[in-house]
């Protein structure tokens, strides 16, 4: 088995890493953790508006122990029942998604890096960087089409929110990185190395 961790701001293009690396492999033989489905359970006694206004790019805003747990679970061959996370509602759903043990498992979101003994579960730590620029860009397009927010909120947010966390948490994790993706997901290049790599360690 593999671990895999990919790590990077929000709209680097992780997700487009993950989605290359798992196009080289059979469905079975590949799982997907995303540290999405691992956000902590909503306060209760708050409203959709106040749950909004929250921070999630703040290490706290996630549960690391169940995230460390489940990864582990799988390392030693044991089938976990994953979270469903709603952005929309900002809260965990009822329902689970049971995910069975692959040889190849990655782990992937903003601080995937953050935490050291989820770390020392990785056999390959992967940063994707993009410049910021670009990645508001991505934010913006994302936000405004998929969850119905307006540019100058998710701009305001950006500027509040994203920035300032990302500068704090999320970029000095690229210090863990065995393998730096520069121009996030559209860089080929660097994406058939770091596919070759994989192959190799299997």
């Amino acid at each position: 088995m593999i671990i895999i961790g990919i790590a990077g701001g929000t709209g680097s293009g992780k997700t487009t890493v993950a989605r290359k690396i798992m196009e080289n492999f059979p469905k079975e033989k590949v799982a997907l953790i995303p540290q999405d489905s691992y956000y902590k359970c909503a306060p209760a006694g708050l409203s959709l508006k106040e749950l909004r206004l929250l921070n999630y790019d703040h290490p706290e805003a996630f549960d690391w122990e169940l995230l460390y747990s489940h990864i582990a679970d799988l390392k030693t061959g044991k089938a976990i029942e994953q979270p469903v996370y709603s952005i929309l509602t900002c809260d965990r759903s009822n329902e689970t998604i049971h995910v069975e043990p692959a040889e190849v498992i990655i782990v992937e979101g903003i601080m995937a890096l953050y935490k050291k003994e989820i770390r020392d579960l990785m056999d390959l730590r992967i940063y994707v960087d993009a410049d910021s620029d670009e990645r508001l860009i991505r934010v913006i397009e994302r936000d405004v089409i998929e969850r119905g927010r307006t540019a100058r909120i998710v701009m305001e947010r950006y500027l509040r929110v994203l920035k300032p966390m990302h500068r704090e948490f999320i970029e000095p994790t690229k210090e863990y990185a065995d393998l730096i993706i520069p121009q996030g997901g559209e860089n080929e290049r660097a994406i058939s190395i770091m596919r070759n790599y994989v192959r190799n360690l299997m």
